[in-house]
């Protein structure tokens, strides 16, 4: 049987997850809903894309720091019990925990964004100089193509690569983790691999401005 302590951690975690902070940002501020605008989507792309920087980047803030935070609990609570490998194991399970969270919100009817943001978070927490490079090869291609879910799945498709070559084997269970990112984002993005093919997806525009407030 699980220790208590454990399973508070990963609800702990799905909860912080939970928050979603674009779809409260909208209601607070603009009377909108972000999830009837735009891509549908509960995330800082489509927040920044309806709503503006202004109320975007606090939202891609806190999605990553949500991530974070959940990683970090695991190191934080003292479980003198498990072993190093055991808390590598639960900061896992919390950082999963986070992202569902974040993906199916209990705060916001189960309908909330892809998990990038948030996964970042975890990235950062995790394998901060593999997040970096990450990052970089996000940024490149988002400046050629202006396509964030094409950019956000070459990212996440070359992250096990990146882990693989710092790290090597020594950290087995990062690899791992690092493998099932790089095949979970491209199944969040399904409509957009559908839309890019048919060339139909939507490029970011960098200048794109906000609604007025209702």
């Amino acid at each position: 049987m699980l220790p208590v302590e454990i399973i508070l951690l990963i609800l702990i975690a799905y909860l912080l997850g939970s928050v979603p902070t674009s779809v409260w940002v909208g209601k607070a501020f603009y009377r909108i809903d972000i999830r009837d605008h735009g891509s549908g989507n509960a995330g800082a792309t489509n927040t920044i894309r309806i709503l503006g920087y202004k109320a975007g980047i606090p939202v891609l803030v806190f999605d990553v720091f949500k991530g974070w935070l959940a990683v970090q609990l695991a190191g934080w609570i003292p479980l003198p019990d498990l072993s190093a490998e055991a808390i590598t194991y639960l900061k896992i399970g919390c950082a999963m925990a986070a992202v569902i969270g974040h993906i199916f919100p209990i705060f916001a009817g189960f309908r909330g964004g892809k998990g990038v943001g948030t996964l970042a978070g975890v990235g950062l927490a995790l394998y901060p100089l593999a997040l970096l490079i990450v990052l970089g090869i996000f940024i490149l291609t988002l400046a050629i193509t202006r396509y964030v879910s094409l950019s956000s799945m070459l990212a996440a498709f070359s992250f096990p690569f990146v882990v693989y070559f710092i790290t090597g084997e020594r950290q087995f269970a990062l690899l791992v983790l690092a493998i099932l990112v790089a095949v979970f984002v491209p199944v969040t993005h399904r409509q957009n691999i559908k839309r890019l093919l048919k060339g139909e997806e939507n490029r970011f525009d960098f200048r794109r401005k906000k609604v007025q407030n209702r």
